[in-house]
């Protein structure tokens, strides 16, 4: 838009450029800092990458500057402040990094400023302070820190602050009262310690009070009923104590009220329960309750009152959810806004009740139940908690809908089993089109139990894109009373008006919950019973054993190596997700006892994992036996046992993974020929090897023979040391009683070499008990002093 009134008419100045939601690329060109007369900048919603050029701090005339909804990056400049005329600055939804420029204060005419939805970072400038013109000033969804300024007390036509999604800390300014003109004040998710609740008591124009999740403590002061003009009122996650005050009864205004998630106590008030209002006190500590049902009105009172609570009639509003009746499942499926269907084999149940602000409910089987926290931004009753692909991407079953919440969104899996579970929630983001996924954010945390799981997730991220399924797994979920929990929480961050106001907050498309423990579903009771009882028929008989053989419940001074008999257990959906379902790609071996894969745990551990095979020609005995005689033993040149699975069928061990595998491998296999076996290496993997079995003949309180020494048995690490596997079918030592065994053990045709068959005498003085010899085929290999023996190396 040009001024052409210049000059008697002959002269054009620009003062408008306006490009809006065109998806323009590129740069913005620093020569729109040379325009003297621009008034107003609109570049919003497009694609415009880059930083915002210093020659932008000259146009000493520009009033309006909206930058938002881009690609912008960079740090603030510093010329920005010299904009004397500006009124509006909207920089949101951008990547701006850096801190905000000191300069700001500066901007005496400016009314409105907008820097949400960005990566700034380090303290607020107490130069903002100086904005005495300042109506609305929004810094949510940044990495901002410290506190906020006590020179905002002089923001006296300060209409709207929020500050949400920060790690900013308290405490408020002292003189936050002094601002009497707000009518908007929104501050969320502080860290730091906790703290006392603001002197309000001045700010009677109040219309939203969101402080939500900042530490506060003590009670909820009766000069709130004082702010006659209060619509909305969350106070929700704090650590809040006392009474729910009898003057809020007298807000007439209040139409939503969230007090969720404190230690609020004592009675709750019969006019809240009876107001047919959006009120949540969900999750506190009352005492004294009117007689009502689960869900009274629009009021939200589960889980707020203690189990010990003799006076409460419904189980929904007891701690913790306790089952209503006997737990009995182990599973669950739900298609979280949609319909009922069939998804990968299972049948997922319908959720499709449209909820509200505050509201709780269960499913008609009640095998589940969920509560809904929050207004959405445009405070609009009649808006949808459910999403349903509104730009036709290319989604398809559970994916098709998902359930929304502008704040908390809890479900609750009741009734079932005490247990490990595996919990897979799946997520599409469906409510952007392709051309929003460039600056749309939705943020938000995932705990399960009362446990983050998921920190600042952001769906299209973790999916690479809109209308893409994407499932993340727990595998290892306890359930020790009879509920599981999965809360979905906003904590500020991201997009709010992204492709239109009120789109944010948690969303989920389906809910699978399976045991861990499900794999014995397919048996009987009198099977389930007998495999547990020989189970502990076989672990107790070879503990009494020990036990008379003196090497357990006694300490020996030399030798504490061997300890803690009792291994680690795994559950099966852990070493599911490990190998990614035993894939055929993680296979690295097969030996008597069955297939070898590799995986890595959740915390990034490599291990390998034995897996019993049906074919076995080992068993039971020997799973026993390895269990028993290895994982107590710790030595450099054994493979260390870090514990086992047992579960239906599955008999699984395992093992820290070594890196070069077997010695067999290295020695004759082509996939490992570029290893260097030259001959100091080879001296170094015979001694470790003589050195492993010195400490299983001689130095471990257990004497053990291992009796089927080979090459497929000694794993080498990434440097190469060799470390002795496979105990099946090692015996022990004991005085009274021979090793020597006229029945063969092992490969068939095969001698171990530390089996004795063939005596001889070490005279070496210099070898120390060991003869090192190469390891080769058809190489000798003396073991020890004690036990002087030789074996052919196959």
């Amino acid at each position: 838009m040009c001024n052409c009134s210049f000059n008697n008419g002959t002269i054009c100045h620009v003062t408008s450029i306006m490009l809006l939601g065109l998806e323009h690329n590129g740069v913005l060109p620093a020569e729109f800092g040379y325009l003297p007369y621009l008034q107003d900048m609109y570049f919003l919603s497009n694609n415009f990458s880059g930083g915002i050029p210093e020659t932008f701090g000259n146009l000493k005339n520009l009033i309006g500057l909206f930058l938002n909804d881009n690609q912008l990056e960079g740090a603030l400049p510093d010329s920005l402040g010299n904009l004397s005329s500006l009124q509006i600055m909207d920089l949101s939804s951008n990547n701006f990094s850096g801190s905000i420029p000191d300069t700001f204060g500066n901007l005496k005419n400016l009314t409105e400023l907008y820097l949400d939805n960005n990566q700034l970072r380090g303290a607020l400038p107490d130069s903002l302070g100086n904005l005495s013109s300042l109506r609305i000033m929004i810094l949510s969804s940044n990495n901002l820190r410290g506190s906020i300024p006590e020179t905002f007390g002089n923001l006296k036509s300060l209409k709207k602050l929020c500050i949400q999604g920060t790690e900013m800390e308290g405490p408020f300014p002292s003189n936050i009262s002094l601002l009497r003109n707000l009518s908007e004040l929104m501050i969320s998710d502080l860290n730091g310690s906790s703290m006392a609740f603001p002197n309000l008591q001045g700010l009677k124009q109040l219309y939203v009070l969101v402080l939500r999740n900042c530490l506060l403590t003590g009670t909820i002061p009766e000069y709130i009923g004082n702010m006659t003009k209060m619509s909305i009122l969350d106070l929700s996650f704090n650590k809040l104590t006392g009474e729910i005050p009898d003057a809020i009864e007298n807000l007439q205004s209040l139409k939503y009220m969230f007090l969720t998630s404190n230690s609020l106590n004592g009675s709750v008030p019969s006019w809240l329960v009876h107001r047919k209002k959006n009120f949540d006190v969900s999750f506190n500590n009352f005492t004294g309750l009117p007689t009502t049902n689960c869900q009274p009105s629009n009021v939200s009172l589960v889980s707020s009152f203690p189990l010990t609570t003799s006076n409460v009639n419904s189980w929904c509003f007891m701690k913790d959810l306790p089952c209503p009746k006997k737990p009995e499942y182990y599973s669950l499926f739900i298609n979280c806004g949609g319909e009922a269907m069939n998804y990968d084999g299972n049948d997922y149940d319908e959720d499709f009740n449209p909820l509200g602000p505050s509201y709780f409910a269960f499913s008609d089987s009640t095998k589940w139940a969920y509560s809904s926290t929050g207004v959405f931004s445009q405070y609009d009753d009649n808006a949808d908690f459910i999403a349903s692909n509104p730009y036709n991407l290319n989604v398809t079953s559970i994916y098709q809908t998902a359930r929304l919440s502008p704040l908390s969104l809890r479900y609750y899996g009741l009734c079932l089993r005490k247990g490990s579970y595996r919990v897979q929630l799946h997520f599409a983001e469906i409510m952007y089109s392709n051309n929003q996924s460039s600056i749309g954010r939705r943020i938000f945390n995932v705990y399960i139990q009362g446990n983050l799981m998921l920190k600042d997730f952001n769906i299209m991220e973790n999916a690479s894109g809109v209308g893409k399924g994407i499932t993340i797994n727990f595998t290892d979920i306890i359930v020790n009373s009879s509920t599981l929990e999965i809360s979905l929480y906003w904590a500020g961050k991201g997009t709010t008006d992204i492709p239109q106001r009120g789109v944010y907050g948690p969303l989920i498309s389906a809910i699978t919950i399976t045991s861990n423990f499900s794999t014995l579903t397919g048996y009987s009771i009198g099977a389930v019973a007998g495999i547990i009882t020989a189970s502990c028929v076989i672990l107790a008989s070879l503990l009494l054993f020990l036990w008379m053989k003196g090497y357990l419940g006694r300490k020996s001074k030399g030798d504490e190596a061997f300890q803690g008999l009792v291994t680690s257990y795994f559950s099966l959906s852990q070493i599911k997700a490990a190998t990614d379902d035993f894939n055929p790609i993680n296979k690295i071996g097969e030996g008597g006892f069955g297939p070898v894969y590799k995986g890595v745990l959740a915390d990034g551990k490599m291990i390998a994992i034995k897996q019993l095979s049906s074919k076995s020609k080992q068993g039971n005995r020997e799973f026993v036996n390895e269990i028993g005689l290895i994982s107590g033993l710790q030595h450099p040149n054994l493979v260390k046992l870090y514990g086992c699975c047992i579960e239906g069928k599955e008999l699984l061990l395992i093992y820290e993974y070594m890196e070069n595998n077997s010695l067999a491998r290295a020695l004759f296999g082509r996939e490992l020929s570029w290893l260097n076996l030259d001959w100091p290496t080879r001296k170094r993997i015979c001694l470790g090897i003589a050195r492993g079995l010195a400490y299983l003949h001689e130095e471990s309180r257990l004497k053990i023979v291992h009796r089927d020494i080979k090459a497929t048995n000694i794993l080498l690490d990434k440097d190469l040391n060799a470390k002795i596997s496979d105990f099946g079918l090692a015996k022990l030592d004991e005085d009274e009683n021979t090793h020597i065994s006229t029945r063969i053990a092992g490969t068939v045709g095969y001698m171990a070499p530390d089996f004795p068959f063939f005596p001889i005498r070490n005279t070496s003085p210099n070898c120390h008990g060991f003869w090192p010899f190469m390891i080769s085929p058809g190489l000798v290999l003396p073991l020890s002093s004690t036990h002087n023996s030789i074996a052919v190396i196959d």
